[in-house]
């Protein structure tokens, strides 16, 4: 179940990245389950991680290994996630990694872990080794590599995800593709569940971690599928350094725009492919005092059940968008100043019911596979879009059943 047609994009080369895939039996036999990245030598690498405070073993020495610098590999895992596993997990990522730079001739620090799946299970460390030569033997740059690693990273998603966008600096073609995976367990503080874009732009290093997470602020962290933050999240940029340098404010403006249309992209295709999900919204609030209070209010309605369960049943219940606003932590609301619409139909004003709603407009909009929902505060100037899904017993069936 997911909202809208599957869809992958014809992902162009992208010069100084490969990707390989295996079959390692991780979790099921006979899935594509193990992914290999290899970066050109001299490539500069960016990341983000999840804040969770049970952050996967392969997250830690992630960030240990991308602070040692010269990466030159990123291993992938689905099928567990190595989260709650203590100092084991931490052996065991820590083995990952020595195995595959055995098999490239390169340090272990210069390999990145990721993995994701079922928490608290020890990771599989024998099967993964004896997929490795598989994928390694497998690294080509073809679009279809970057398809078969986009399949190889998700769990319970239904359909791989990619975008990919070019811009023009100085006269030469930059190019940006990206893949990404996620379905549950989906409130990114930071980043998103698995995300890995790369470029062939020239990007300074520190330029790279802002332009990373600045891109994540609004993308990733701007989507919910049911509020919670992810073990093993983690987002990484890679720049190849390839194709015209990106320096001026002119080449970081456009380089900025199509890197934010990659990851909006990704970020709302997981939305689409959320779990059980029939229904893709957005939530636009505007007229708030901070960016952060329009935060705050978005993610206020996007994770109330009620509201997601009135998306589901196409129920114009709007009551329920009302109190989910007035329950957000705003101070000093005026409610008198709200206005709350749902595509183009007015519900909320002046404190109440819009003179002009109507239970069979209110009906109509609902029934669309995608809605708007629009708050304005009437507070100032800052505004905030976020991207959610409906709750539907499929979500409830897929996570009982997750295990089995």
């Amino acid at each position: 179940m997911a909202v809208g047609q599957a869809y992958f994009p014809e992902m162009p080369v992208i010069q100084g990245v490969r990707l390989g895939s295996a079959k390692a039996g991780i979790k099921k036999p006979g899935r594509r389950d193990l992914v290999v990245i290899e970066v050109a030598e001299g490539s500069r690498v960016a990341g983000t991680f999840t804040r969770n405070a049970f952050c996967a073993a392969p997250v830690h020495v992630a960030r240990r290994h991308l602070a040692h610098g010269g990466t030159r590999y990123l291993l992938i895992n689905t099928g567990n996630a190595n989260a709650g596993t203590g100092e084991s997990g931490m052996r065991d990522a820590e083995a990952c990694c020595q195995a595959l730079s055995e098999l490239t001739g390169t340090s272990a620090e210069a390999v990145l872990p990721f993995s994701t799946g079922v928490i608290g299970e020890p990771l599989p460390v024998e099967r993964l080794r004896a997929g490795l030569p598989e994928a390694v033997s497998s690294l080509n740059d073809s679009g279809q590599a970057w398809r078969l690693a986009a399949e190889g990273i998700l769990t319970t998603d239904t359909r791989a995800k990619g975008a990919t966008a070019t811009c023009d600096i100085d006269g030469q073609v930059v190019t940006i593709n990206g893949i990404s995976k996620g379905s549950g367990m989906i409130k990114p503080n930071m980043a998103t569940m698995l995300g890995f874009v790369a470029t062939d732009a020239d990007i300074d290093q520190a330029l790279l971690e802002s332009l990373l997470r600045d891109g994540v602020d609004r993308s990733f962290n701007c989507i919910t599928v049911d509020s919670d933050t992810s073990t093993n999240d983690a987002c990484m940029l890679i720049a190849t350094g390839r194709s015209a340098r990106v320096a001026s404010d002119e080449a970081i403006a456009e380089f900025r725009a199509a890197l934010d249309r990659v990851l909006i992209e990704l970020a709302q295709a997981i939305i689409r492919d959320g779990e059980g999900a029939t229904k893709f919204i957005t939530l636009d609030v505007s007229e708030a005092r901070s960016r952060q209070e329009a935060l705050d209010v978005a993610f206020t309605v996007a994770h109330s059940p009620l509201v997601k369960t009135a998306l589901y049943a196409s129920d114009a219940n709007w009551g329920r968008i009302l109190a989910a606003v007035g329950r957000a932590p705003v101070e000093d609301f005026d409610v008198g100043r709200v206005a709350i619409d749902l595509g183009d139909v007015r519900l909320v004003e002046n404190g109440g019911r819009a003179a002009s709603y109507s239970e069979q407009a209110g009906t109509t909009v609902m029934a669309q596979e995608e809605i708007a929902i629009r708050i304005r505060l009437g507070r100032g100037d800052f505004t905030a879009t976020v991207w959610t899904s409906d709750l539907s017993h499929e979500y409830v069936s897929i996570n009982a059943d997750y295990r089995s």
